[in-house]
């Protein structure tokens, strides 16, 4: 006689998930600055640095998500060996310092990331040189007392002159020289390009601006020095590594409508065009960068920059790149609007209601210890309980993998498939397993089509990716077919194969 293998029946629940798309970035920011998420403050011990990197991944990978942006560069500084910028003082509590007991802190974090089939996005400040003027660390090979004429002061801190061309130089080149010795999967640069403005005080750059102005006005100038920096790094990340991303998360109001027509109806105190000088919209109609994450840390009711007029507004201006919207998870309880336990349930409802929108960023990592409202479990059991794939990038690579390669154990009470790559040249990210009752829809060609279909299980690639099936009743599951199929680093499926229902012959 036969027996027919099914999974088990605690993996077959079923939950309110309608509209849970197949595609959706789901990453949280880990801030190192000022030691805001990792490591605690305090703990320069080597062992526990690294369990609590690790505490931290477990709970992002239990609440769904599929990428973390980890902060490895937040003032010229590193969160690895560099022979350009020196041992952070975040790290080992005074900058220069290299851990004790030694390790690569970079290395471990991508690794432990990896394993667990989640993309590594290096989180980067351009600019910030010294994030205390009058408190920091700062080591003797820094780029503050190696270079001193090319900073500025402004305000309480020190900032590398964007102004100056060799400053745009040795961006680019601390960048180039992450992606020669790491298995970065994007690199992500945040708001701070020239300063936010304090009130009163003008951002003294007058030495390189008559020096570099080449007879533009000042604000033109600086944009066009951030314009400068952002194609040299696109060029440069590119160069080094073809299928690594680059990202920009800029403040959440390009210009409002009071100063331009394509702008959005906000009244925001500061914007990115007139106060950053960062001209986003030009980097995306260029193609400069891969994808963009507005910071909307607002509430719906927000006066000024409400969530849902900028959550429309950049829907209709990302010009084909992939465009995540930033969450503010951190502005819990922070004011009447974020004491409603629905507000954050609104947004993430109203993201995956609008088109353009691929998915979201949470800031920042510790605010999910705190469980605020039971959003943890909110992302668990409802918006995020099946998990979902990264959606490729085509310009970056639009190659398919082989099918994955089935290698199954029989035992009395189970059957054990182990996936393997299909060829060796393909470099995956792990497999993703479907599920139906019935049939799977069919194109044209009779090939099963699986695009609007979401996955119901994704392995990581790590060691010995496998799943098992046990026994379980012909007559409960007797409709359901499982197919698996490859997914690469770059996000690229394979072709599926058939993974169940399966025969095997009775002991």
């Amino acid at each position: 006689m036969k027996r027919l293998i099914s999974l088990p029946i605690a993996m077959l629940f079923s939950l309110l998930v309608s509209g849970q798309p197949k595609y959706e970035f789901r990453a949280v920011w880990i801030a190192t600055v000022d030691n805001i998420d990792w490591p605690s403050r305090g703990n320069y011990n080597t062992a526990l640095q690294k369990e609590e990197f690790i505490s931290q991944l477990n709970m992002h990978q239990r609440n769904g998500m599929n990428a973390i942006v980890m902060q490895v560069r937040p003032a010229c500084d590193a969160f690895f060996p560099s022979d350009y910028e020196p041992w952070s003082e975040w790290l080992t509590g005074k900058q220069g310092k290299a851990p004790v007991p030694f390790y690569d802190p970079l290395e471990f974090m991508i690794n432990e990331t990896h394993k667990r089939g989640m993309e590594f996005h290096a989180w980067c400040n351009p600019y910030r040189a010294v994030f205390r003027a009058n408190r920091s660390s700062i080591a003797s090979n820094h780029v503050s007392r190696v270079h001193p004429d090319w900073v500025i002061t402004y305000g309480d801190t020190k900032y590398l002159d964007p102004g100056n061309k060799q400053v745009q130089l040795y961006v680019v080149s601390v960048i180039r020289d992450m992606l020669r010795r790491y298995d970065i999967d994007a690199i992500h640069f945040d708001d701070y390009f020239y300063p936010y403005r304090i009130a009163g005080k003008e951002f003294p750059d007058n030495a390189s601006y008559a020096k570099y102005g080449a007879g533009m006005d000042r604000e033109t100038w600086r944009r066009s020095n951030v314009d400068s920096v952002i194609l040299m790094l696109s060029r440069a990340i590119h160069e080094e590594k073809k299928t690594c991303k680059f990202g920009v998360s800029p403040f959440g109001v390009w210009r409002n409508l009071s100063q331009d027509s394509l702008g959005s109806n906000t009244n925001a105190g500061q914007t990115n065009y007139d106060d950053l000088y960062a001209d986003i919209l030009l980097w995306l109609k260029k193609g400069w960068i891969d994808y963009v994450v507005p910071q909307l840390y607002w509430e719906f009711e927000q006066k000024n920059a409400p969530f849902g007029v900028l959550l429309d507004w950049w829907s209709k201006h990302s010009y084909g790149r992939p465009c995540y919207i930033g969450l503010g998870y951190y502005r819990a309880g922070s004011n009447i609007y974020w004491r409603d336990k629905s507000q954050l349930p609104r947004q993430l409802t109203a993201i995956r209601n609008t088109p353009d929108i691929g998915g979201e960023v949470y800031f920042s990592s510790t605010s999910f210890q705190r469980n605020p409202y039971g959003w943890n479990d909110t992302l668990r059991e409802h918006f995020y309980n099946y998990p979902a794939l990264i959606a490729p990038m085509p310009w970056i690579d639009s190659v398919k993998p082989s099918p994955p390669v089935l290698k199954i154990a029989d035992t009395r009470d189970s059957l054990i498939f182990y996936f393997e790559s299909g060829k060796p040249a393909d470099t995956l990210r792990g497999f993703a397993v479907y599920k139906t009752m019935g049939n799977f829809p069919m194109d044209s060609t009779g090939s099963i089509h699986l695009d609007s279909e979401r996955v119901f299980l994704f392995i990581p690639n790590g060691n010995e990716p496998k799943l098992v099936f046990t026994v379980a009743s012909l007559l409960q599951h007797k409709n359901e077919r499982y197919f698996v199929t490859a997914i690469s680093k770059t996000n690229n499926e394979s072709e599926p194969i058939p993974l169940y229902p399966v025969t095997v012959s009775a002991p």
